[in-house]
């Protein structure tokens, strides 16, 4: 039976990239600018657009992760799977990180298509995203990327 990672790669919504490891650091950029842009909405009290915006935080987090081992995603779904194989399945990550991942693509969802958000969902996902942040930053240095 195939791991739902397998599976991403077998449909192309995980592919090989080979600049992925010269571009980890990158992402990584964009994740703190995301986060930063998430605080800003926060204080002003625009709990939709920090939901979004720290979910994107932590989606450029793991993007960074998939990025390091040389692959790029096609799929949000498929982006978590690989981070679950590739880093939580091998000890690399904890899975509270993988959790809140999966918490801030359902409540973007939800702040996005329904309008559905909340104060505290919105300084609940920085919280994680700031976490995340830390972890990959912590991954990325000990693989000199």
């Amino acid at each position: 039976m195939q791991t739902k990672f397998e599976q991403c790669l077998e449909r192309g919504k995980i592919i090989s990239f080979s600049r992925g490891k010269k571009l980890a650091r990158k992402e990584l950029k964009s994740a703190l600018e995301d986060l930063k842009s998430a605080e800003k909405s926060l204080g002003l009290e625009n709990y939709k657009w920090s939901t979004i915006q720290s979910y994107y935080s932590m989606f450029h987090s793991a993007r960074a992760l998939l990025y390091a081992k040389n692959y790029r995603e096609k799929s949000h779904f498929c982006l978590i799977e690989a981070i679950r194989t590739l880093y939580l399945e091998k000890g690399l990550l904890n899975y509270t990180l993988i959790e809140a991942l999966q918490r801030a693509k359902m409540l973007r969802e939800e702040a996005d298509y329904y309008g559905e958000f909340t104060q505290e969902n919105a300084k609940y996902l920085i919280t994680k995203a700031k976490e995340f942040i830390e972890k990959v930053n912590e991954i990325l240095t000990k693989n000199n990327l």
